[in-house]
Parts: structure tokens; C-alpha cells; sequence
């Protein structure tokens, strides 16, 4: 009789599971850092104080602790965004959708980190690629989000789902870098509604 084969699969060691819960709770606790002080300086030893880690695992995990702000504040842009879709799914139509979808994004309490985290990468072209990855997965799930909407309600886009995702949190996070730079007015002079070409049979296409 022939031996039953068995798989064998490879787990995570206790090192990399330590290093992965390191790793996260730096980003979080330094996103509730950013969070508590808007606009303030978080030094890295506040950061590994408030974590109980050394100082150096913050180079160590992160390369420098400008990644991990953006880290952190790309956390804090996903964790907000699940109650901007809550307020989504509320509509009871297109227009109304737009409406609160805009002013509900542009009031995000972690709108202004992911600015200066965006402003950051300008300066220092090695950010670029963690911002990337971060703003992919932004618009992914925004795409997915949409869809699933407009799916179940009926509901049309003008443009694809991709291109939409991308336009709105563009217009979102550039109208607050604007804000920051010092340009004349603030995000509530933005027509961010605008930005979304999401509409229902009520409205002519």
C-alpha cells in the first residue's frame, strides 16, 4: 500500500511573528501619536518609548522614520475611510452620495498627515515607493467599494472605476496641500462633489 504523502507547510518562525507585531504596532503607535498632535514634531524617541521598543528598531524595520510617518499616516487614511463608506452606503441616492462622500473625506482627521507625508516624498525620492504602495491600495479599495455600491443599487459611472477613485483622492488630498502651501482659501471652497461622476436613473446622462 502506498504511503499517504504529507504536505508540509512552512510556518512563520517566533522571530518573524515577533518582528511582524514590532513592526505593526510602531505604525500604529505612531499614527495615534500624529493623531494626538496634529501638525507637531513626533521624535523617534517618543515613538519607541510609547511602543517599548529601542530606538534603532525603528531604522531597523522602517529605514528611517520618515517611512514610518508615511506608514502611519496612510493607517490612519484606511482606518478613516471605513466610516466615510458607512456614510456612503447611508444615501438614499447619487446625488446625496456625493454630497456626503465629499464633505465626509475632506473633514478626515488623517487627511492632513497623509498631505505632509505626500509633501515628504517630494523632497525624498525614497519615500516614493512606500507612498506608491500605499496610494494603490487607497484606490483599490475605493474601486471596490464603488462597485459593489453601484452594483446593488443601480447605479452608473461616467468614466471607468479606476479613473474615478484616482480623481477623487486626488482632488481630495491636492486641495489640502494647497491648504498647507499656504494657497488662499481652505478645502471647503473645493467642490469635491464635483470630482464624482457617479449618478442614478433620476439623473440625465
Amino acid at each position: 500500500m502506498e504511503k499517504k504523502r504529507t504536505e508540509v507547510r512552512a510556518t512563520p518562525t517566533p522571530a518573524v511573528d515577533r518582528g511582524r507585531t514590532t513592526r505593526r504596532r510602531l505604525i500604529e503607535v505612531t499614527a495615534r501619536l500624529c493623531k494626538e498632535r496634529p501638525g507637531a514634531e513626533v521624535s523617534v524617541a517618543e515613538i519607541a518609548k510609547a511602543a517599548g521598543v529601542f530606538p534603532n528598531q525603528v531604522t531597523y524595520y522602517f529605514g528611517s522614520k520618515d517611512s514610518l510617518i508615511v506608514h502611519a499616516a496612510f493607517l490612519g487614511l484606511l482606518h478613516d475611510t471605513r466610516r466615510v463608506e458607512r456614510i456612503g452606503r447611508q444615501a438614499p441616492d447619487a446625488a446625496t452620495f456625493r454630497r456626503n462622500i465629499a464633505r465626509a473625506v475632506l473633514s478626515l482627521p488623517s487627511l492632513p498627515s497623509v498631505a505632509r507625508a505626500l509633501a515628504a516624498a517630494i523632497s525624498k525620492p525614497e519615500l516614493a515607493p512606500v507612498v506608491d504602495q500605499h496610494l494603490q491600495l487607497l484606490f483599490r479599495q475605493s474601486e471596490r467599494f464603488v462597485s459593489r455600491l453601484i452594483d446593488g443599487r443601480g447605479w452608473k459611472a461616467r468614466r471607468p472605476l479606476d479613473v474615478e477613485a484616482r480623481t477623487f483622492w486626488s482632488t481630495a488630498l491636492g486641495a489640502v496641500l494647497l491648504v498647507r502651501a499656504g494657497a488662499h482659501g481652505t478645502v471647503a471652497d473645493l467642490d469635491l462633489a464635483g470630482a464624482l461622476t457617479i449618478h442614478d436613473a433620476s439623473e440625465s446622462d
